[in-house]
């Protein structure tokens, strides 16, 4: 029951094939197309073009951005503070009362 079976290989039954001769093919070369006629290039303008009204909503969605990652960050902080003190009280208790404990006795 514990020992394990190692499996053993069957031999091939179905019918083996020889492999396919492959016959060598001849290269046949090509004239060169003409080359094509030039085109001339687009004038070049910039990507981004900013109308006052867009760049406005551009600095007003930036400063909301550093508006709500600030009050986070911000609230974030505050949660950190909070819990520090309420666990420096806590620890300020737990001396407190093992100290009154040992001196009582």
């Amino acid at each position: 029951m514990f020992r394990p079976k190692i499996p053993t290989n069957p031999l091939p039954t179905g019918i083996v094939t020889p492999p396919a001769v492959i016959e060598p093919t001849t290269v046949i070369q090509h004239t060169p197309a003409p080359a094509p006629a030039p085109v001339a290039p687009a004038p070049t303008r910039p990507t981004v073009q900013l109308t006052p009204g867009a760049l406005l909503a551009v600095i007003a969605g930036g400063t909301a951005v550093v508006l709500v990652v600030g009050a986070v960050l911000v609230s974030m902080l505050l949660a950190v503070a909070i819990t520090a003190a309420s666990v420096a009280v806590c620890a300020l208790v737990a001396r407190s009362l093992i100290t009154a404990d040992s001196k009582r006795r």
